[in-house]
């Protein structure tokens, strides 16, 4: 069984889940992977096109546990998939519950890469930063250049709600 296959059948198990982890959940979202700007280079793929999902759970305080996963079109137009989860700080920027806020985040991932040990899992951990309202949020993360054949990229996601267990 390839790792693709394995992380589909993850992220299926997550959702056909959901229902049993409503106690625990506040916010369903469809994830929407999409650009990756590099810095330096323009050799590699900046159309990181793909699908994934992240589940907030409720509200501590204003810290959100969450995980998430997704699988899409990488740098070196592979297809990666990862799936981890961590923790978010939530800065209201209205105090409408709703309105717009900016979430500053750390997750920590399984992931695969073909470029990297052939497909084999890897861990990985990476801060991002959100900005949006309930509904529609811009996800942003810098990944630091981390062997001699890589560069930094800034990688952009789009997250909308579809489910909310209030």
């Amino acid at each position: 069984m390839q790792c693709g296959e394995c992380m589909l059948k993850v992220l299926f198990i997550v959702i056909m889940s959901l229902g049993s982890f409503q106690v625990a959940a506040e916010e369903f979202f469809l994830v929407l992977n999409g650009k990756a700007i590099h810095e330096g280079n323009t050799n590699y793929n900046e159309n990181n096109w793909g699908l994934g999902f992240e589940y907030d759970m409720k509200q501590e305080s204003k810290w959100i546990p969450f995980v998430a996963g997704s699988s899409f079109r990488d740098s070196n137009d592979q297809i990666s998939n990862y799936l981890g989860g961590g923790y978010k700080y939530r800065i209201p920027l209205e105090n409408d519950k709703e309105g717009w806020r900016v979430d500053l985040s750390l997750i920590a991932f399984v992931m695969t890469r073909r470029d990297y040990q052939n497909n084999k899992p890897f861990i990985g951990a990476l801060p991002f930063i959100a900005i949006g309202t309930s509904k529609v949020m811009l996800n942003l993360s810098y990944i630091p250049k981390v062997t001699p054949k890589t560069v930094g990229l800034f990688y952009f996601q789009l997250k909308f709600k579809i489910m909310d267990f209030n």
